[in-house]
C-alpha cells in the first residue's frame, strides 16, 4: 500500500547519517526510482520537512519527529484503552497501525498493563480495503463503487469521500454522492466493488467535511 510505503521512506529518512538518493530507497523498499520520486513529491506537498533533489538525494530536516512524552498515569491508561478499542473497529489496517504506534510509545513512555478492551464490535468488511479509503479521503481522491442498499439493490456511485465514521457495529463513509448530488452514507460491508480514481477534489475536502458535519453533528 503507498500510504504504508511513504511511511517507510520517512522512516529511512529518520534513520538516514547522510543523504540517500531516489535509486537506494527504491532498492530497500523493492519498488521503482520513479515510485520513490512520486511519493517523495506528496510527502512534500503534505509538508514532510523532506529536502533534496533527482541525482543528489534526500534527508530529512530536524524537528519532523516528536519531542520525548512522558504521560501521567491516567493518560497512559486513557491511551491504553484508546488504542486496544480500535480492535472494534473492524479497520484491519487501523489496528495494524495502533500496534505500531503502542510499540512506539512504549519506548518512550510505560503504559498501562492493567486495562483491557473487548475486541467485539464492527465486522472488517470482506471486499474493502479500509486503508484505501483513508489513503482517498487524505489524497482526495474520487471513489467508483458498485453499492449494495438496504434492499438489496445494486447501483453504481462516484463518491467524494470526506470522512469515515466508527460505529459499534458498523463502519460508515460519508462522502458527496455525485448521482444524488448530496450527502451519502455508505456502509463498506454494502459495498460489491470499490476502485480509488485518478481523479481528484483537490482543496474541496475540507469545505465539504465542515458541511457535512454541520448537516450531520446530531448524529456522531
Amino acid at each position: 500500500m503507498r500510504s504504508i510505503r511513504m511511511f517507510d521512506i520517512i522512516q529511512l529518512l529518520r534513520k538516514a547519517t547522510r543523504p540517500l538518493t531516489a535509486q537506494q530507497m527504491a532498492d530497500t523498499l523493492e519498488v521503482t526510482k520513479r515510485t520513490i520520486y512520486r511519493d517523495i513529491a506528496a510527502l512534500q506537498s503534505t509538508r514532510v520537512p523532506i529536502e533534496g533533489e533527482a541525482g543528489i538525494g534526500y534527508i530529512l530536516r530536524p524537528g519532523f519527529d516528536l519531542p520525548p512524552i512522558n504521560f501521567d498515569v491516567e493518560e497512559a491508561e486513557a491511551i491504553t484503552v484508546g488504542l486496544s478499542m480500535i480492535a472494534r473497529t473492524g479497520d484491519k489496517g487501523l489496528e495494524r497501525a495502533a500496534a505500531r504506534a503502542a510499540r512506539k510509545l512504549s519506548d518512550a513512555t510505560q503504559l498501562s498493563e492493567t486495562l483491557f478492551s473487548s475486541s467485539w464490535g464492527a465486522k472488517a468488511p470482506g471486499n474493502i480495503d479500509l486503508s484505501a479509503i483513508r489513503d482517498a479521503i487524505r489524497q482526495e481522491a474520487k471513489i467508483e463503487l458498485f453499492y449494495c442498499d438496504v434492499n438489496g439493490g445494486l447501483t453504481e456511485r462516484t463518491i467524494l469521500p470526506v470522512a469515515l465514521i466508527y460505529y459499534s457495529e458498523a463502519v460508515v463513509v460519508a462522502a458527496w454522492c455525485e448521482m444524488r448530488g448530496d450527502f451519502r452514507h455508505f456502509r463498506p460491508d454494502r459495498m460489491v466493488a470499490c476502485t480509488i480514481l485518478s481523479d481528484r477534489f483537490t482543496g474541496k475536502g475540507q469545505g465539504l467535511r465542515r458541511e457535512w458535519a454541520a448537516q450531520h453533528a446530531a448524529d456522531l
